[in-house]
């Protein structure tokens, strides 16, 4: 079959170490080549700009190297470093108090800055040494910081939203607005899931004493401090798109200044910064823009050499129709998290899988916030997540890798509990319309 064929080529290619971008490009020219007609190639210029033109897709792309931007400016402005202090010297004298900071400052760093590795390795490497100072267990120490390090895939203005939006060709600010609850449900999960296990496990979460220095009113203004100024831009931010007095593009714009804004409040501002954060946004932009150039030519040639119809037809003959095909496709997209970045992922398998949905009937925004959620999840699942190697990278000696397998374990479990209430009851988080038709 040819579509197994390309699949399993470029998997090979790409377990061998070859770049993301140039192996799809390359796989899907070599198959327009083989079987299908070599003056299809002169399509390729015309693919190229039209992911370019002022077609409505371009405008939406720009969105993302804004956002990048934005949120490098604010990791760059000590953020997560002061809202780590503040919260956990709130939270501290409970047991688990710095497991429940470290989460609720990973969903603030997620609304403001969208980069899960810059999460990850930040709260990393500010608080695992603080909850290991206070007897933290190991397990629940890493596995709290990895999870909330990954809210950014789900939380808006998430960058895998964007691009799911562009796949699908569903508004972004509905993505935005969907994501918003099952965002907030996993968050508080999360939650809960602490104090319990501090409940049974009081002993492996200590309370942290609090200076007799600093009084309680003055511990609760330092962290209004510390949380409204970064809670003010994400609410503006997203206001304007969810009241529809901005686009997400121009909603971008709007957030790179209020991070610049920030930045000088903080007294972190200078010109070095800003040349740092620009430069680091021209390669992660860069990089995305690769992998879509890559995808979109690998695409035409899974097209043209008859691959696709080759997938949808065995998509479509999955036995359930929408349930099978979805359980497949969530099962699809999880073990390929283990290998492929979201980016791979959403701009060539999603595209593929995506005329098989319309056709199905499933709501495109339920189907992006499911995929959102699993890619959220392939994150954190040994041995390959991406989260883990970003906390690896960072963590002391005497964290062994176990202790994060470990540790991430009942967040997993949380996440896929949360995964399942959203595909089986929509209607909970606002996702009506032909998703409760499933029923």
């Amino acid at each position: 079959m040819i579509g197994l064929s390309i699949f399993a080529l470029a998997l090979a290619l790409l377990l061998l170490g070859y770049p993301v971008a140039f192996t799809f490009a390359s796989i899907g020219i070599l198959f327009v080549v083989i079987f299908g007609d070599a003056s299809q190639l002169a399509q390729i210029p015309y693919r190229i700009y039209s992911t370019m033109g002022d077609n409505g897709e371009g405008i939406v792309l720009m969105a993302i190297p804004l956002f990048i931007f934005m949120g490098l400016i604010l990791q760059r402005s000590n953020l997560a470093d002061q809202l780590l202090q503040s919260m956990g010297k709130l939270f501290g004298s409970l047991r688990g108090g710095l497991a429940i900071s470290t989460i609720l400052v990973g969903a603030v760093l997620a609304a403001s800055t969208g980069v899960v590795g810059a999460s990850v390795v930040a709260m990393g490497l500010i608080s695992l040494p603080v909850m290991l100072r206070h007897n933290y267990d190991k397990k629940l120490a890493t596995g709290s910081i990895a999870a909330a390090g990954t809210l950014g895939q789900i939380i808006p203005p998430s960058i895998v939203l964007i691009i799911l939006a562009d796949v699908l060709n569903v508004p972004v600010g509905d993505l935005f607005s969907a994501a918003l609850l099952p965002g907030l449900a996993l968050i508080g999960c999360y939650i809960v899931f602490i104090v319990l296990f501090c409940k049974v496990y009081p002993e492996l979460a200590p309370p942290v004493e609090v200076g007799l220095d600093e009084s309680r009113g003055k511990i609760i203004f330092d962290a209004l401090v510390a949380i409204i100024p970064p809670l003010t831009l994400v609410l503006v931010v997203l206001g304007s798109i969810f009241s529809g007095v901005a686009t997400p593009t121009e909603s971008s714009a709007l957030g790179c200044i209020g991070a610049l804004i920030l930045s000088v409040f903080y007294g972190r501002f200078s010109f070095k910064m800003v040349w740092e954060s620009a430069n680091e946004t021209v390669k992660v932009t860069a990089m995305v823009f690769a992998v879509l150039l890559g995808a979109s030519i690998f695409s035409m040639g899974f097209s043209f050499s008859g691959g696709e119809a080759e997938i949808e037809h065995l998509l479509l003959s999955i036995p359930g129709e929408k349930w099978g095909f979805l359980i497949a496709i969530m099962t699809l997209v999880l073990l390929l998290g283990f290998f492929l970045d979201y980016i791979e992922i959403s701009y060539i398998v999603i595209p593929l899988v995506y005329p098989v949905a319309e056709a199905l009937g499933i709501n495109m925004v339920w189907f992006a916030i499911l995929i959102a959620m699993n890619l959220q999840t392939s994150f954190l699942t040994p041995p390959f997540g991406f989260a883990l190697f970003y906390l690896k990278g960072v963590v002391d000696s005497s964290v062994r890798t176990v202790d994060i397998y470990r540790g991430v374990i009942p967040f997993i479990l949380i996440q896929f509990l949360v995964l399942m209430v959203v595909l089986f009851f929509p209607s909970w988080f606002g996702l009506q319309s032909e998703a409760v038709a499933l029923w």
